[in-house]
Formats: structure tokens, C-alpha cells, sequence
């Protein structure tokens, strides 16, 4: 897909559902919000509209999306939705990268390394 200039059909329906779900992060949300993005020093934003959708975390500078997957993401709906979610936000020039819950659980400090290294390199690259 050609990289698109800039976000269009944003879906101000959305909005109220947004906030909600910002009130309602699950545990894993909230643990990588409030112990590694918030305190961030680039600016994330958390349940952010993009389009027609509402990703979990977003850094316009860096263009980065993150997502935090539970067990819908793995079922065979769940795989065509987020292909297709992830092709229509790479179109803007965004990088998605996707965490299961079990990373978070487990392997906080690898996914934070990990989320730096795509920092790092969108600063040198």
C-alpha cells in the first residue's frame, strides 16, 4: 500500500468509547501505561483514534502504535482483523508492534527494551 499523508476518517463516534476504555485498561494496559509510556519522555497517548480504530498506544513522533494482545487477538477472526488493522495503519507510515499479555506478564522488562530498540532506530533511521 502507498503510505498515505495523513490520517483521514477519523471516527468522532468513537470518542466516547475511547475514553472508556482509557477508564478501563485492562491489567496489562495499565501496567505498561503507567510503569513505562506515561512516565515516557516522548509523549504516548493511550486509546488513541486512528482512522476507523482505537489502538491501544500511540507515539505520533516516533509513529508508533502498540498493542496489547489477549486471547481474541488469537483466534482466526481475531488474526484477519489485526492483518488488516495493521496493514491500514502501516499505509500511514505507522510501525505496529504487538505484545501478548503473557510478555507483559512475564517479560516486562524485555517488551520495554524492546519498544526502545524501535525507538532508537526511528531516531537514527
Amino acid at each position: 500500500m502507498k503510505p498515505k499523508s495523513s490520517f483521514t476518517g477519523y471516527n468522532k463516534s468513537l470518542h466516547n468509547y475511547a475514553k472508556r476504555l482509557r477508564k478501563s485498561m485492562t491489567t496489562q494496559e495499565q501496567k505498561l501505561w503507567f510503569f513505562f509510556l506515561k512516565p515516557h519522555p516522548l509523549k504516548w497517548y493511550s486509546q488513541r483514534i486512528i482512522d476507523r480504530f482505537i489502538v491501544d498506544f500511540y507515539c505520533s513522533k516516533a509513529k508508533i502504535v502498540i498493542e496489547i494482545d489477549g486471547s481474541q487477538h488469537f483466534t482466526e477472526k481475531g488474526i484477519a482483523y489485526d492483518k488488516e488493522r495493521t496493514a491500514i495503519l502501516n499505509a500511514y507510515g505507522l510501525t505496529v508492534l504487538r505484545y501478548t499479555n503473557t510478555q507483559i506478564d512475564y517479560h516486562f522488562k524485555e517488551v520495554c527494551m524492546d519498544i526502545e530498540r524501535h525507538l532508537s532506530f526511528h531516531n537514527n533511521g
